[in-house]
Formats: C-alpha cells, structure tokens, sequence
C-alpha cells in the first residue's frame, strides 16, 4: 500500500535468510560438468556486481539479485522519485517522491533481506572513473536509453587489457560481461554481451527498430492521424501562438506535467483534426504523443529481469550456458520468446578492433552535413572532428563551428584522413575517398 507511509520495513525483514534454494551448489551437476559444487560458489556471489538503473526494470533486477544470493550489490541511477513510478516501481512509496531512486532502492533492500549489502549511487552513468567499473565482473541493465547502452558497452571494451606476446588474445580477468534487458509495453529483450566471445550492443543496435517520427511536411500540409494533428498542435502550433508567453524573447517551453500546457496542445490538436474530418484526438492519446509515453507493463519487465538475473547467475557460478546472445519476448497474443545469435558486424568500431574506415563521400556537401551524414551512419549523437591538430567540427566550442557551412573539399583532400570522436566510441580514424 503506498499510501502506508508508517510501514515498517523491520518488520518484513527477512530474518535468518539461508538460501535454502542455493543448496544444489554444494553438489555436482550431472548437465553441466563443468560446475564445481562447493563453498567456493557463495564467495563468488559475494563479489560487487552492479545493477546500471533503478526504475521499473532495475527495481525488479535489484530484488531478483539479492534474493537469488547476490550479496554485494551496488546500483547506479540519475533519476528522482515521481508519482507516476509507484504503480510499478514496487520499492518506492509515496513518502519517497523527489528522492534519488537508486537511494531509496538500496535503503529498502537492505532494510528487508539480511545479509545482502546493496550500495547506491545518484549519479550518471558517464559521471563515474574507470576504477569504478574495474570492479565488476558483471554489469546488469535496466536502462531506457539506446545511448547509455551503447557508451556502458563501448565503456567494457574500452577496459579490456591484451597480452603482451600477443595483440589479439584478450586477458580474461580484464572482461566485463554486459546483460541488457529492455521493455517496451508487452515486449521486451535480452542481451548477453561478452568481449571476444559475442557481438557487442553496437552491433545489436540495428535490430531495434528506430523511433516513431512525422515527416513536417506531413504535419504541416496534410496530417492523415490524430499524432500527426497533436505533434502539430505541440511544435508548429505551440512556436507561432505563444500560448504562454516568452522568456528573453524565447518561447515557453512545453512543460509536460502542466495540466493547463497539455490542455492547450490538446484543445489545438482537435481543432485541426476536424479542420480534416480527423477523429480520435484525446486527452490521454495527447500525453502519449508529447510524452512520447509507451505503457510500461510490470509483467514484462519481471519476465525481462529474471532472465538477466538468471544469466547473471549462471555466468557468475558457471552453472549452465549463457544466452547466446539475443532473445525477444512478446506478450501482445499469448507470450511467445525467440533467441538469435547476433554476429560481429564487420565495421564494428567497438567489438572488431577496427578502429579505422573508409568512407566515399561528395566533396561539395559542407561540414555539418558530413556530420548529419556521420551520425546517421555511425548512429552517433555528438561527435568532433579534427584533422590532425586541425578542429573541422565541434559542438561544444565556438571555434569548432566556424566551419560549419564550409564545403568538404576546401578543408580537406582526397585520401585524407579525420579523427573522429564521439560518446559512443573513443576514436574513429576515417580515410575521405571524393566521388
């Protein structure tokens, strides 16, 4: 009950919690002989593993770790408690709201399960030094962003070490195995990610299907959708009216949790839907496209989570095959999973080591087209640019956009090469062939 501020997490507690289930560890496996039974395994599962969020998805990993006999957890998260979490979020309660979740998570866990120590941190993911991921052997993920995905997979890769002897043999107590879970509405994936054995997220990323977009002439000229007269309502309408007001000559920007801004794109949005015989605009329909809101289902994310739990535990006592390497779930009719092993993609700049590409581009586009055309076929989101000392594009400095309208072929030459830096990546080295 979340509206039971008094309730007492002592009292819950789980007193003298043995593992009663954990006992098949002291004896040998007749499927899986490579399992050694013993004492050995609970050391193992003492060792820090970390949990990357603590939302609908991490709350429901957080409590399969520490009940499946994980006992050093620890949980990193950037986000504050909302109202619209407790529906799902099942460790949070309404005195919590406007707390950091990892915080609050952590406090819960380790008020209720004995013997298990779960540490948080509110922060972001990119915020934390390398010596912060050297300690775990395992990383879970309960994120909800494509981007953080791919940096805390680009981040393993970045932290392997090789043999001295031999440039191509990875050592083993440098890897760091990534397991990836997702949901959206009824369906939901799984990832098992580890370097040299799998592909990596980068090369999963193309299975994803990318996220629903109008084309603006489209929404301006002829909407054939509800979405399409609420996306209207919500940028051209919203830009042109000023509804409520401007700020240092800017408009207001749309706030989401307002009642009185979502009414407006609402009542908007009617309005031109019926300029074009449109049916179907709603009030609920208008928080789902502004939000850009997917129902986030608590079943989906307890099936997703004890499969990365049980991967999880599996690949930390050895006992059984991991996911090798990528499974979808679907719930709409029925529930139906699949598995695929993903191959390497050959241009891979994490997981092959090819740090290097060649790219057959016009010479006559300018710059920020060439970085239009970069993050669409590298799927980055901020990138730089430099040649040799040289900066042709950088976001963050007024000098590395001087450039901008600039046209390729009067900065560079034919077989020249770029560094390129993204989030994604450390370094991409790419050789310019003119067409």
């Amino acid at each position: 009950n979340n509206n039971n501020n008094n309730n007492n997490n002592n009292n819950n507690k789980s007193n003298n919690y043995t593992y009663e289930h954990l006992k098949f560890l002291d004896s040998p496996s007749q499927t899986y002989p490579n399992f050694v039974e013993g004492e050995l395994n609970k050391e193992k599962l003492s060792k820090p593993i970390l949990c990357i969020g603590a939302g609908g998805l991490g709350c429901e990993i957080l409590k399969d770790l520490a009940l499946t006999g994980f006992t050093n957890i620890h949980v990193i998260d950037m986000d504050r408690i909302d109202l619209s979490n407790l529906n799902r979020q099942f460790l949070f309660r309404l005195k919590d709201i406007d707390q950091p979740k990892a915080e609050v998570a952590a406090n819960f866990i380790n008020e209720r399960i004995e013997g298990v120590k779960v540490t948080p941190y509110f922060k972001k993911i990119q915020e934390m030094p390398d010596e912060f991921y050297e300690q775990f052997k395992v990383i879970v993920c309960g994120l909800d962003s494509i981007k953080a995905r791919r940096w805390i997979n680009s981040k393993i890769f970045e932290l392997l070490e090789y043999d001295d002897d031999d440039d191509d043999k990875i050592l083993e107590e440098s890897v760091r195995i990534m397991i990836d879970g997702g949901t959206e509405g009824f369906k939901g994936h799984n990832c098992v990610i580890i370097p040299g054995k799998t592909a990596c997220f980068e090369c999963v990323t193309p299975n994803f299907p990318p996220q629903t977009t109008f084309a603006l002439c489209t929404i301006q000229n002829i909407p054939r959708s509800p979405e399409h007269c609420i996306t209207w309502a919500k940028t051209i309408a919203w830009n042109d009216q000023a509804p409520f007001g401007k700020k240092n000559n800017k408009v207001t920007s749309i706030d989401t949790d307002n009642p009185d801004h979502m009414h407006w794109i609402c009542e908007s949005a009617k309005t031109r839907a019926s300029e074009f015989n449109i049916e179907g605009v709603t009030y609920k329909l208008t928080q789902g496209v502004v939000k850009n809101i997917i129902p986030a289902i608590a079943s989906t994310n307890a099936i997703i989570s004890a499969i990365c739990v049980n991967e999880a535990f599996k690949l930390t006592v050895n006992y059984g095959d991991f996911l090798n390497n990528f499974s979808m779930g679907s719930g709409i009719e029925g529930h139906y999973m699949t598995k695929q092993i993903i191959d390497q993609l050959e241009s891979c700049v994490v997981c092959t080591g090819n740090v290097s590409d060649t790219i057959k581009i016009d010479g006559n586009i300018t710059i920020i087209e060439f970085v239009d055309i970069l993050k669409k076929k590298y799927q980055l989101t901020n990138l730089q640019i430099y040649q040799e000392f040289k900066t042709l594009y950088s976001p963050a400095l007024s000098s590395g956009q001087k450039y901008n309208n600039t046209k390729l072929n009067e900065l560079i030459k034919d077989d020249d090469d770029l560094s390129i830096f993204a989030t994604e990546f450390s370094e991409l080295t790419l050789t310019i062939e003119f067409l």
